[in-house]
């Protein structure tokens, strides 16, 4: 173990944590609460020390990426003449009125969720005090990360360098639009300025600002997994005592839905305005629900080797157990060596037999994975949501709940 001298976390006299201190640190950790950008909403009183004034900062960001396009456009010439006006972008309004704000609100649950989810390492005692300082600095870590100016300034020359490469580079204006003209690359209007500019920017950045957020989360739990994990495969989550970590992740379904709106986004825009079947986007739908449910539950795997050998240790340690067990039954109650005092009916051996045979099976049934059908079919069913909708362009609204009702029922 290394020193942790000069350490006020640490207990002077044994160089081990100091438990309070260690209990205030797991309680504290938040994936939001910090970051340059949290610290500059802060000075412009639109985040507090928490998670308080979300609608003040969701109204602004959403409103100031989204109101100046309705106001330019409705001054520019080219709002009434185009071919696809400002009103009739159904994928614009769903990206900054629908996915940002979710985006945005994400904030809130991923910190109510993830937070305890630290402290239960703690609490449930997976995490035993020897191996305190360990996930202590997996918890610093983490902080240092989400806290890292370079990172964050990082992420906005990405995308005000490889974004806007990307978006001239996959827009071709052919046909007047309500934010450029045709010509090349087009000629932006002022509302096709703010828009590439500043609105999808801002968009680009929150989404990656969320993704890198991920990469914090998955890196903490991959060093927790490092560490000697007090797992019982006894445990009736049927994954040791780690199913709760499939649970956590339901946190992040809000952002899951808002990728899956921006995308039903740009499908309802070529169904509506290009006359594209929904049917020729099944495979891309499908290939992106898979995709972001992967994306999420998959890190988890990180646990699978632990969880196995913890499977396997607690099998052969059951099954030497039974063996011991049944020889003794059976040599007391079938070879003749219970007393004729002795009553069968009510014995206490029966129902240890019983219990012994149950805590068996639950150690055949553990899981090497901490999450199950449950859990992906919930976040598949978050990410497909939006999409629900579309729908109504090939079914109408009668047929549309006569086949929910036949699916549910």
């Amino acid at each position: 173990m290394a020193t942790t001298q000069g350490d006020p976390w640490a207990d002077g006299e044994t160089g081990l944590p100091d438990e309070l201190n260690f209990r205030k640190d797991t309680q504290d950790f938040s994936l939001v609460l910090g970051g340059p950008l949290f610290q500059l909403l802060r000075k412009a009183r639109l985040a507090g020390n928490h998670t308080e004034l979300l609608p003040r900062r969701l109204l602004t960001l959403a409103l100031g990426a989204w109101l100046p396009l309705l106001l330019l456009t409705l001054g520019s010439p080219a709002g009434d003449s185009a071919r696809l006006s400002f009103f009739r972008d159904v994928e614009v309004h769903v990206r900054f009125l629908i996915a940002l704000p979710v985006l945005i609100a994400a904030e809130l649950p991923v910190h109510l969720r993830i937070r305890p989810i630290v402290s239960r390492f703690v609490d449930w005692r997976i995490v035993l005090p020897r191996d305190f300082l360990q996930f202590h600095r997996a918890i610093q870590s983490a902080v240092k990360l989400r806290n890292s100016i370079p990172i964050e300034v990082g992420l906005w020359l990405l995308v005000y360098t490889v974004g806007l490469w990307l978006w001239h580079n996959r827009v071709a204006i052919t046909v007047s639009t309500w934010y450029a003209m045709p010509g090349g690359r087009g000629q932006l209007t002022p509302a096709g300025y703010w828009y590439v500019f500043i609105s999808i920017p801002v968009l680009q950045f929150i989404l990656l600002r969320w993704y890198f957020r991920f990469f914090i989360w998955f890196r903490f739990l991959w060093q927790v997994s490092r560490i000697d994990l007090n797992l019982i495969p006894t445990h009736p989550d049927r994954a040791a005592g780690l199913a709760f970590l499939g649970k956590s992740v339901y946190a992040f379904g809000p952002i899951l839905f808002a990728q899956g709106t921006m995308l039903a986004g740009l499908v309802a825009s070529r169904v509506m305005y290009r006359g594209e079947s929904l049917q020729a986007f099944k495979l891309q739908i499908g290939g992106f629900i898979a995709f972001f449910v992967v994306a999420i539950l998959g890190p988890l795997v990180m646990f699978t080797p632990r969880l196995a050998g913890v499977r396997r240790k607690g099998l052969a340690e059951y099954g030497q157990l039974a063996q011991q067990y049944v020889e003794r039954f059976d040599n007391r109650w079938l070879r003749g060596a219970a007393t004729p005092s002795e009553e069968l009916l009510g014995a206490a051996d029966i129902q240890s037999l019983a219990d012994l045979g149950n805590s068996y099976a639950l150690v055949r049934e553990m899981r090497s994975i901490p999450f199950g059908l449950e859990d992906i079919s919930r976040l598949a069913a978050v990410t497909a949501a939006p999409f629900l909708p579309l729908l109504l362009t090939v079914w109408s609204p009668e047929e549309l709940i006569m086949r929910i009702v036949q699916v549910v029922f």
